[in-house]
């Protein structure tokens, strides 16, 4: 059996709706509503069609899976992550009934924001970013290793693209995550467990998000 942390509990964090704001004033997020038409080989356009798109001003954003070895086998460290689309998903179109919650558990991840970040070599920096505020390891930035090429995320609605790092650490140099100051970071919890148990997590659905899950197979491939 692979090896489990000593609890699998999230922390128990509540997420309060106080006001629905039905404002169309772009915020953290903004809606592209554009008027297509499609061209097909033959020459021949669809008819016009409206299509919703998000975007919003740091795009694109890095997923960093930080490792050490001990005993034989790979440690990865996860973070619980609070995420109120989750908290507030209508379970009268949820397709199987779901208990409500706040948490789900991730790799360390958060957005590409400076301008010197936005280059192939800048993602680096961001990952240095992250690690140091999630997880709380400070990483020189060529230390970083990609896993592999950058991927959409849902490019049905957004074009974010998720870049993604291994990275080795020494668990002794772990301190206190610095954090971002957003109330959705803080009480988060940081758990390292097996490469194995990890992604038997994902087998069992306790890990629900699909950019970790990716990013714990891409580290199982990494020689």
């Amino acid at each position: 059996m692979p090896d489990q942390p000593r609890s699998l509990a999230l922390p128990d964090i509540e997420v309060e709706s106080l006001e629905v704001l039905d404002d169309t004033t772009p915020g953290f997020l903004a809606l592209h509503r554009r008027r297509l038409r499609v061209r097909y080989p033959d020459g021949s356009w669809s008819a016009p069609f409206l299509y919703d798109a998000v975007t919003r001003r740091h795009l694109d954003a890095v997923v960093i899976a930080a490792y050490y070895e001990r005993a034989g086998k790979r440690r990865v460290f996860l973070r619980s992550a609070v995420r109120p689309p989750v908290t507030y998903r209508d379970p009268a179109r949820s397709a199987v009934p779901e208990a409500r919650r706040a948490c789900i558990w991730e790799l360390p991840a958060g957005l590409v924001e400076a301008d010197e970040e936005t280059s192939l070599d800048g993602v680096a920096l961001s990952a240095r970013r992250e690690l140091r505020e999630e997880v709380g390891f400070e990483i020189d930035a060529s230390r970083f290793q990609m896993l592999g090429p950058s991927m959409f995320v849902a490019p049905g609605f957004i074009a974010e693209r998720h870049y993604f790092f291994a990275v080795r650490v020494d668990p002794n140099d772990r301190a206190d995550p610095s954090l971002d100051g957003s109330p959705l970071e803080r009480d988060g919890v940081v758990i390292d467990v097996t490469l194995e148990a990890a992604l038997d997590m994902c087998h069992r659905g306790e890990i629900e998000d699909e950019k970790t899950e990716l990013g714990l197979r891409r580290l199982q491939e990494l020689p």
